[in-house]
């Protein structure tokens, strides 16, 4: 069974605007609870696209989405690979886009995929299970400083050299081959009075693994890109992040497509004739109310922003 709280349900799919006629794209499909929402605005003419790596997501939602009125294709891909999906579908614009960059709970909950280190499981975390890189090849191959730099960037660990320095020494020993061995390192190397406060010692590190081990931040910076250019004149995106480097990605590139006028600005007149491709619907990201996160503490960090393509030559 694949369950899933799903997160900002309501609030990112009315953001959408959702015409009856349109054409939208759920690109993190999981089991489909936004696209269950979504379907239900949707009449006959009308079309969903969903995009999952995962294979038990695609049946769950199949499953979810029998007998709704509209057209619906469901696609085993990465959502980095939007625009190759859209133009295979013959689709050359949409009406609405939508990402929520939250693992699904079903990853994190069994410990077969290797996601969570409250379980003891093989070192995997793809979320693709065809993809080649694994978290043990990570852990197990790759140099200290390799490991330290994921662990820094994507993971925001302090530690981060000294928990690649006590992996390294430990798989010198023997490989490190289940989440629980990594997670012990991980606290092991950890100073004894950071461990007594705060979140689990090792849940930084793995985030930095499994982005390292998806290609997360790159994939979601190409498909947002991609979203922002198929969208048709009108069309939204909406974006559900869930720590400050995927929103860090979004807020950036919402703000640098809104812009108009680029010339320095000591330009006494514009020369450039820029105009911006898309406005800003949420001035501020749109957050879980008090009763959802106490329903679903995991949204307690998501965060909801909103794009509309601009009309042909609006200002």
């Amino acid at each position: 069974m694949f369950r899933h709280e799903t997160v900002l349900r309501r609030e990112s799919v009315e953001q959408l605007n959702i015409r009856k006629d349109g054409i939208y794209v759920d690109c993190t499909l999981g089991g489909a609870g936004h696209s269950s929402l979504i379907v239900e605005f949707l009449g006959p003419v009308g079309t969903l696209v969903g995009l999952d790596q995962d294979d038990r997501a695609l049946q769950a939602a199949s499953e979810r989405l029998q007998g709704a009125a509209c057209r619906i294709h469901l696609v085993k891909k990465n959502f980095r690979h939007l625009g190759r999906v859209l133009d295979e579908l013959g689709l050359e614009r949409v009406d609405g886009i939508l990402f929520d960059l939250g693992v699904s709970s079903p990853q994190l909950d069994e410990g077969e995929r290797g996601f969570s280190y409250h379980y003891d499981a093989p070192l995997d975390m793809r979320m693709d299970q065809e993809a080649p890189l694994t978290a043990q090849e990570i852990v197990n191959e790759w140099t200290a400083q390799e490991i330290a730099h994921i662990l820094s960037r994507y993971g925001e660990e302090r530690f981060a050299r000294r928990i690649a320095q006590r992996i390294v020494e430990a798989r010198s020993q023997q490989e490190i081959q289940t989440t629980r061995e990594l997670a012990e390192i991980i606290k092991e190397a950890i100073p004894a009075a950071a461990r007594r406060t705060g979140p689990h010692p090792a849940r930084r590190s793995f985030q930095g693994i499994r982005i390292a081990v998806n290609d997360e931040l790159n994939a979601f910076e190409e498909a947002l890109a991609q979203s922002l250019e198929r969208l048709r004149p009108g069309g939204r995106v909406s974006v559900i992040t869930f720590h400050s480097l995927e929103d860090r990605i979004a807020k950036r590139m919402f703000q640098e497509q809104a812009r108009g006028c680029i010339c320095p600005p000591d330009f006494p007149v514009c020369t450039c004739g820029h105009k911006p491709l898309i406005r800003i619907i949420t001035k501020k990201p749109v957050q879980p109310s008090p009763m959802e996160v106490e329903r679903n503490p995991r949204a307690r960090s998501a965060k909801l922003r909103v794009a509309e393509k601009c009309e042909e030559g609006q200002e």
